[in-house]
């Protein structure tokens, strides 16, 4: 402040002391004034300051909180995400099994029928001599690679199969009447042994 008063400044001038009282009283005056005007501008912008603070803070925490809940829906949808390829792959492997399940029974289905046309006695027994691994179900349901192995145990081990009706086995003697009586063997036996 380069016109400061000053009371060296009030005496070179001429004022008496009572004079000088009044001015610097005055002056007094006009800087408490300014002071309290300026407190009260710092006080004002202060409380700006504070409440714009409080506002952005307000504000800061609200997105910490949108973000907080964000990261939760999307570690939620990772979590998600994962369980679903989980269930998928589970899926896809339940699925392939039970595929081949089915695949496997129509072929037995498809083989014990196939045994049952070709007069087998025993299926279980016939299917323990086939290779199971020669045979397939092409595409429209057809049985591949079992004729040849039914032909072969027809040949191998045809009392597997029913060949129909063959003549009767009939031992001597079967019909009773070329049978010897075995109360006459007996009593040839016990004459020549006397």
């Amino acid at each position: 402040m380069a016109n400061r008063i000053s009371r060296e400044k009030l005496i070179k001038i001429g004022l008496s002391n009572e004079q000088m009282e009044k001015i610097v009283a005055l002056h007094g005056a006009d800087i408490e004034e300014l002071k309290a005007k300026s407190d009260e501008l710092i006080n004002s912008k202060t409380e700006e300051l504070k409440k714009a603070n409080e506002s952005l803070q307000s504000q800061i925490a609200e997105r910490d909180k949108d973000l907080k809940s964000l990261k939760k829906q999307a570690g939620d949808n990772e979590e998600l995400g994962n369980q679903l390829k989980e269930l998928q792959g589970k899926y896809k492997h339940d699925t392939e099994n039970l595929t081949k399940e089915l695949q496997q029974t129509k072929l037995n289905s498809a083989v014990d029928s196939a045994l049952g046309k070709a007069k087998v006695r025993n299926t279980k027994a016939a299917k323990a001599l086939l290779n199971m691994d020669d045979i397939q179900l092409n595409d429209k349901g057809e049985l591949e690679g079992l004729d040849n192995q039914i032909n072969s145990l027809q040949k191998s081990d045809g009392y597997l199969f029913d060949q129909g009706s063959k003549e009767p086995y009939q031992p001597q003697g079967g019909d009773g009447n070329t049978d010897p009586d075995p109360v006459a063997i007996m009593t040839n036996i016990f004459k020549g042994d006397r």
